[in-house]
């Protein structure tokens, strides 16, 4: 009997080492932040992170989900109300609201859900703000793209026209690809215009 308690001491003190080790996993787990958790480098995450094979670029991905939301816009509202609305005032109207509120509830979450770390695709954005404040801006940022848009199809029928010879001809109709690239177009040039600004008062102000 004596011989069977000593081999089973080792035993038990190898069990009890092991639920410790167990618990403290666990605390490091449960305490573990930004604070206290080793730094790892960006080739290892990369190597853990699951993902297709193929890799698309970051910028291709804020492109297309620029243009694609504009688009779908132009689908439902240009396209689908133009039935239901017979003023071209009215259409505008409505196509510039729902640009505004697909840009804030849709388009600009969708660019923060692809960032790696908080605000890096901000650039991305004019109006970088979030709550009912950002909301408004955008609704008037719509605005002035579907301004640019519209100025943009006028001119070029205008010029098409002239050159053909043909007076009110509608050579480039509005389809939801040409206006998603267009409003992707003013959208970029207007969002490097105002990191231009920023540059310059950075400049500035040293």
């Amino acid at each position: 009997m004596s011989k069977k308690r000593k081999t089973n001491k080792p035993e038990v003190e190898k069990q009890s080492d092991y639920y410790r080790l167990k618990t403290q996993a666990v605390d490091d787990l449960v305490t573990a932040d930004e604070s206290n958790s080793p730094p790892v480098s960006e080739a290892e995450l990369r190597a853990y992170r699951s993902g297709p094979k193929m890799k698309v670029a970051d910028w291709v991905k804020m492109l297309f989900i620029k243009a694609w939301f504009a688009g779908a816009v132009c689908f439902f509202f240009i396209w689908g109300m133009g039935t239901i609305l017979s003023s071209e005032l009215d259409i505008l109207f409505v196509t510039g609201m729902a640009l505004g509120i697909v840009t804030d509830l849709l388009t600009n979450p969708a660019l923060r859900f692809f960032e790696k770390t908080p605000g890096e695709n901000a650039r991305w954005m004019m109006v970088t703000r979030k709550g009912m404040s950002g909301f408004f801006l955008n609704i008037l940022y719509a605005y002035l793209i579907l301004f640019l848009v519209y100025v943009w199809y006028n001119a070029v029928n205008m010029t098409a026209s002239c050159l053909l010879g043909t007076a009110n001809s509608v050579v480039l109709g509005v389809e939801p690809v040409l206006f998603g690239l267009f409003c992707l177009g003013f959208d970029l040039l207007l969002i490097q215009g105002k990191h231009a600004l920023h540059r310059h008062r950075v400049k500035t102000d040293k």
